[in-house]
């Protein structure tokens, strides 16, 4: 049984569409097995990245939206979701504006499509 996992991103704030942005690497669905890992990255764009928190978050077909995790400006700190703790892992690049999500021991209902956003 394949996964079917869409990294496509967002910034889910109004005061981001000013030249602000945030790009999906890979920005086409992936196609995982069951028990394998998601690695998914974020770059960003038009903002002081490195002074900004990033949130990972997914929507599964036909749900809402489901926060997993938050990473501080300085990576300093995570917090996770209950509903991923010990699978997921947030990092970050700052020299290189970008963020990552590793999800592992991938499950059906993982299938979603996944978002980072800028905190404001």
């Amino acid at each position: 049984m394949l996964l079917s996992l869409s990294a496509l991103l967002a910034v889910l704030c109004l005061p981001c569409l000013n030249g602000q942005a945030m790009e999906s690497i890979p920005s086409i669905p992936v196609l995982k097995n069951p028990q394998e890992t998601l690695s998914l990255s974020c770059r960003g764009t038009g903002f002081n990245f490195g002074q900004a928190g990033m949130h990972w978050i997914r929507q599964p077909a036909g749900k809402t939206l489901e926060w997993l995790g938050v990473i501080w400006y300085d990576a300093s700190k995570t917090v996770y979701a209950s509903s991923v703790e010990g699978r997921i892992e947030i990092t970050r690049d700052n020299s290189n504006s970008m963020m990552y999500l590793r999800l592992s021991s991938l499950k059906p209902e993982d299938s979603a499509v996944y978002y980072c956003a800028k905190h404001t």
